[in-house]
């Protein structure tokens, strides 16, 4: 019976610090930030490598200064990041930046003046277009691109999360 009984407890604690244990492993094991996360492209080109060393081959040169990335995994100063269309590879830290950019998904989406389809357009946005997020509610962002400002739904949007929420 005493056994049975330590077992129950054991598994009780396991249970209780299972999702602890979950989220001290889902942090970079050298910033100790959220993985994956997003960020942007520091500079105007910068190069995804097969490896986290200067040695490694480049699979990828990106050469849109903001374009959003996520960070996926971290090795001493290197950071291994995909796009929006799951390619990537190693990129030195140096070359990202916290700064949350999003890029448009769908042809000509509506920024709005406020956080509700029925409010006004504010523009219009085409595919591809890479935009600065100023702040995320759970169906929201704000954007600014160029000297554009308004709100859009983030369905539209690659470079924030569904449960993405900041100021």
């Amino acid at each position: 019976m005493r056994i049975q009984a330590f077992w129950t407890v054991a598994l009780a604690a396991l249970i209780a610090w299972a999702p602890e244990m979950a989220q001290a492993s889902e942090r970079g094991p050298v910033t100790n930030l959220p993985l994956p996360r997003f960020v942007s492209l520091k500079a105007n080109e910068g190069n995804a490598r097969r490896g986290p060393d200067q040695s490694h081959r480049i699979d990828w040169v990106y050469q849109r200064r903001d374009l959003p990335l996520r960070v996926t995994a971290e090795y001493e100063h290197w950071r291994k990041v995909e796009d929006a269309e799951g390619m990537g590879g190693w990129m030195h830290y140096a070359l990202l930046s916290g700064l949350r950019t999003a890029l448009v998904q769908t042809d000509m989406a509506q920024l709005h003046q406020r956080p509700d389809v029925a409010s006004p357009p504010a523009a219009l946005l085409e595919r591809g277009v890479i935009a600065r997020i100023r702040t995320c509610q759970p169906d929201w962002c704000r954007l600014e691109v160029d000297s554009a400002r308004g709100w859009i739904e983030k369905r539209h949007l690659w470079g924030v999360d569904p449960e993405d929420v900041f100021e």
